[in-house]
C-alpha cells in the first residue's frame, strides 16, 4: 500500500469507530429527556429511575464519542492537508457553528444537568437536558451540512490562483438539497439504534427477573421497541427521498448501488446480483421490474443511467480516468443497510407482540439481547460506508479527486505508525467502554433518592450540597 491507501484506511477505520457512538448519543439523550419529562408530568418513581439509569449510559457514551471524534480532526492536518486547504474556507462556517454553538450548548447544559439535580428547580433542570438534545441535533445538522457539500458542492466559487473553493453563500450550504434529506434519514436511523439499545437492556433485566423493577423495565422495553418501529418507518420514507436526490446529484452512486451497467428505461431493481470480481460485468441477477425507476425518479417508466454511459460522460467532462466506485462494495453495503435495518424493525415488532397484555419475555429470548442493538448499529455503519465509498473517486464530487487531497509531505511510514497507534488506542478504549457500560447495566436501576427543587422554583436548593447524580 502507498501513502494514499494507508491514509484512506486510517480515516475509514477511525471514522467508522467514532460513528459507533454517534447514533447512540443522538438518540439516547432524547430518550433520557423524554423519560425525565414523563417523571416531571406524572411524578412516578419508575420514570425518574429510568432517567438516571439511561442517562448514565448516555454520559459514558458521549465521553467516548468526544474522544474518538477529536482524532478525525487531527487527521485533516496530518494526512489530508491538501483537502483541508481546498475545503477550509467553505467548511469553516458550518464547523465553527458546530463547535461554538452546538458543542458549547451541549457541554454547558450537560454540566448543569449532571450537577443540578438537587440545586435547580425541576422545570429548569428538565430544560437543561432538552437543551442538550437541541445541541446534539444542531451538531448533527452542521456536520451533515459540511458532508453534504462534499456530495453536492453549492454556494461557492473556485479560486484558481489559490487552488481552493471559497464560500459565497452560507445559506446555500445549510439548505443544500442533500442535507435536507440526509439529516432526517440520519436522525431516524440514530433513533433505531437508541430504541434498540434501550429495549435490549430492559429485556436482559426482565429475563433475569428484575423483581421490583419489572414494571419499569417492561415500560422501557416496549417504549424502545416502539421507537425502533416508528424510526424505521421514518428511515424508509426519508431514504426514499434521499435516493431521488442522490440520483439527481450523484447518478453514478445510484448506478453503482444497483450494479446497473447499462442505462435502462424502465429500470429494474436488483434484489440480488453476482458480478465479476472486478465489478465490471454482471453475471447473474434477480430483479423487480420498474422498481428502480420509481425509487430513483418517482416514475415507473423513467430512464436510469448506467455505469458505462456515466463513465463515458465523465471522461468527456473531467478527462481520462476511472470514475467508477468499488461496485461490489457499494452494491452490497446498500443492501446490507436496508436488510439489516428492516431486520431490527421486525425484531422490535415481534418483541411488542411477545410482551403484549402483560406477558413476560421467555428466558430463551436472551439471545436477542446482544443482536438487537447491533442490527441498527450495523445498518448505520453500512449506510455511511455506502455514502462515502459511493462518492469515489472524489473527495468533493466533481471538484477534488481523493488522490489530490492527501498531504504531500506525509510518508508511508508515518501513516502506518499512526494507524497502528490509533488501532491500539481504540482497542483499549473499546475495553474501557464495554466494561463501563456492562458494569452500569448490571447495577440496575438506581434508587429514586434525588429530591429536586420544587417545580415553581420556590425552593432554590440553597444550602444543599453540590453532588454528582450518579
Amino acid at each position: 500500500m502507498d501513502t494514499l491507501d494507508l491514509a484512506r484506511w486510517q480515516f475509514a477505520i477511525t471514522t467508522v469507530y467514532h460513528f459507533f457512538f454517534v447514533p447512540v448519543t443522538i438518540s439516547l439523550v432524547a430518550i433520557t429527556a423524554g423519560l425525565q419529562t414523563a417523571w416531571y408530568r406524572t411524578g412516578k418513581d419508575k420514570y425518574l429511575r429510568l432517567t438516571k439509569f439511561y442517562g448514565k449510559l448516555f454520559l459514558i457514551n458521549i465521553a467516548m464519542g468526544v474522544v474518538t471524534g477529536l482524532v478525525q480532526e487531527f487527521q485533516f492536518g496530518m494526512n489530508w492537508s491538501d483537502y483541508s486547504r481546498f475545503v477550509g474556507d467553505v467548511f469553516g462556517a458550518p464547523l465553527a457553528l458546530e463547535g461554538l454553538l452546538a458543542f458549547f450548548l451541549e457541554s454547558t447544559f450537560i454540566g448543569l444537568w449532571i450537577f443540578g439535580w438537587d440545586r435547580l428547580p425541576r422545570r429548569v433542570h428538565l430544560a437543561c437536558i432538552w437543551m442538550v438534545v437541541l445541541g446534539t441535533q444542531l451538531s448533527a445538522y452542521f456536520i451533515l451540512a459540511a458532508n453534504s457539500w462534499m456530495q453536492n458542492p453549492v454556494g461557492f466559487r473556485y479560486n484558481a490562483d489559490r487552488g481552493r473553493a471559497e464560500l459565497t453563500d452560507i445559506w446555500a450550504v445549510l439548505t443544500n438539497k442533500v442535507v435536507l434529506v440526509t439529516y432526517p434519514h440520519t436522525i431516524f436511523a440514530a433513533f433505531m439504534v437508541g430504541g434498540a439499545f434501550v429495549a435490549a437492556v430492559a429485556l436482559w433485566h426482565l429475563i433475569r427477573r428484575a423483581g421490583t423493577d419489572t414494571e419499569a423495565f417492561r415500560t422501557a422495553l416496549r417504549m424502545g421497541a416502539v421507537i425502533v418501529i416508528v424510526a424505521g418507518a421514518g428511515v424508509a420514507l426519508s431514504g426514499d427521498q434521499q435516493g431521488k436526490v442522490m440520483t439527481e446529484v450523484q447518478p453514478m452512486k445510484m448506478a453503482a448501488a444497483e450494479a446497473l451497467y447499462e442505462s435502462e428505461k424502465p429500470a429494474s431493481f436488483s434484489v440480488f446480483t453476482i458480478g465479476t470480481l472486478d465489478g465490471s460485468k454482471e453475471i447473474f441477477s434477480v430483479k423487480v421490474p420498474y422498481l428502480l425507476s420509481f425509487l430513483a425518479t418517482g416514475h415507473f417508466d423513467a430512464e436510469v443511467q448506467g455505469i458505462n454511459s456515466l463513465q463515458q460522460a465523465y471522461e468527456e467532462l473531467y478527462g481520462p480516468g476511472s470514475y467508477k466506485p468499488n461496485i461490489p462494495l457499494t452494491y452490497w453495503t446498500f443492501r446490507l443497510m436496508i436488510g439489516v435495518g428492516m431486520s431490527a424493525a421486525a425484531v422490535a415488532a415481534w418483541l411488542l407482540w411477545a410482551t403484549r397484555r402483560g406477558r413476560s419475555p421467555s428466558r430463551w429470548m436472551v439471545w436477542l439481547v446482544a443482536p438487537l442493538p447491533l442490527l441498527p448499529l450495523a445498518a448505520n455503519t453500512f449506510g455511511w460506508i455506502f455514502t462515502e465509498t459511493g462518492r469515489q473517486p472524489w473527495l468533493v464530487f466533481g471538484l477534488l479527486p481523493t488522490s489530490a487531497g492527501v498531504s504531500p509531505g506525509t510518508t508511508t511510514a508515518e501513516v502506518l505508525t499512526s494507524l497502528i497507534g490509533f488501532t491500539v488506542l481504540y482497542g483499549a478504549l473499546a475495553v474501557v467502554e464495554v466494561k463501563l457500560m456492562t458494569k452500569s447495566i448490571r447495577a440496575g436501576l438506581p434508587p429514586a433518592d434525588v429530591v429536586p427543587a420544587d417545580p415553581d422554583g420556590s425552593d432554590d436548593g440553597s444550602g444543599k450540597p453540590l453532588s454528582f447524580a450518579y
